[in-house]
């Protein structure tokens, strides 16, 4: 995974905050409200098939949004009106990291009463999505390009949100780049901000250190219980037999008697991300959080 220093020069000010914001950083590598971004930008350009469903169909998925200092930014006084853009009532999910679109398309085929949004950084792995949207003759599937902490703070109207799901985010797996990783508890306020009373957090990772960072953030919030609290605790953990595995580079042969780790979540397709993962022997941590 490539890697960018942060930018040392502040342009100027965050109208909300009144702290250093450098135009552009945030499409890069740099930080959103003195938080580092926890993703860093490879390819954006389109070709071929990708260029073409762009094209042809963000006009009718792609939820045009004014931007504040980046092309990945959300102007803190745009709000997504859910029903407006639908054409109705339905209960409303979230992906965050939505990838190349497998899950959040497959998801929103299977419940046609359901509203889905995907949020991505990565224009390429959005335009894929379009193109599923398309080949499946979607309406109820919309996508944005966007920083995911600006679209759960501003974005999103408060207690919106049936279901927001972050499956496999990047684990910045270094120590010195924890800092990185998306979800940590300030992004658990954000997530219990839009989430409805008896909403689900789904969440979803290969990595350990990041599991157990997961199940911790989920505990020490006020907002949310552990849906499976003490489950699959001991040697049904995930945890111990990825400890015993020797392919977890975090590998330490103890046995997990925490638990709290969720069945595979049923509605979440076997993407090809999770296939590789699999193949190389990892072990997959679900987490299912409820808000209070």
């Amino acid at each position: 995974m490539s890697e960018h220093p942060e930018s040392p020069t502040p342009a100027h000010g965050d109208p909300l905050q009144g702290n250093p914001v450098t135009p552009g950083s945030q499409a890069s590598f740099g930080t959103y409200r003195r938080q580092p971004v926890s993703f860093v930008r490879r390819g954006t350009r389109l070709q071929g098939r990708r260029q073409t469903a762009w094209d042809e169909h963000a006009d009718a998925y792609v939820v045009d949004v004014p931007r504040h200092v980046a092309d990945t930014s959300v102007h803190p006084d745009f709000v997504f009106d859910a029903a407006a853009e639908f054409g109705r009532a339905a209960p409303l999910v979230v992906e965050i990291g939505s990838g190349l679109g497998e899950a959040i398309v497959a998801a929103a085929e299977a419940r046609p009463e359901h509203d889905f949004l995907a949020v991505e950084v990565y224009k390429p792995g959005l335009a894929n999505t379009l193109l599923r949207i398309a080949q499946r003759g979607l309406t109820n599937v919309r996508v944005v390009q966007a920083n995911a902490p600006e679209v759960l703070g501003t974005m999103l109207t408060a207690r919106s949100v049936a279901e927001l799901w972050v499956f496999f985010p990047d684990p910045w797996h270094k120590s010195k780049h924890h800092k990185r990783r998306l979800v940590r508890d300030s992004f658990a306020d954000l997530a219990a901000r839009v989430l409805a009373p008896g909403g689900v957090w789904r969440l979803a990772t290969d990595w350990s250190g990041y599991a157990q960072q997961l199940r911790e953030v989920v505990a020490d919030s006020p907002h949310f219980r552990n849906a499976h609290d003490g489950e699959l605790a001991g040697s049904p953990s995930p945890l111990t037999a990825a400890w015993a595995s020797g392919v977890d580079c975090e590998a330490t042969g103890e046995v997990d008697e925490v638990g709290g780790w969720a069945p595979r979540f049923e509605g979440r397709v076997l993407t090809s991300f999770e296939n590789k993962a699999l193949a190389a022997g990892r072990v997959i941590f679900d987490l299912t959080a409820v808000r209070g």
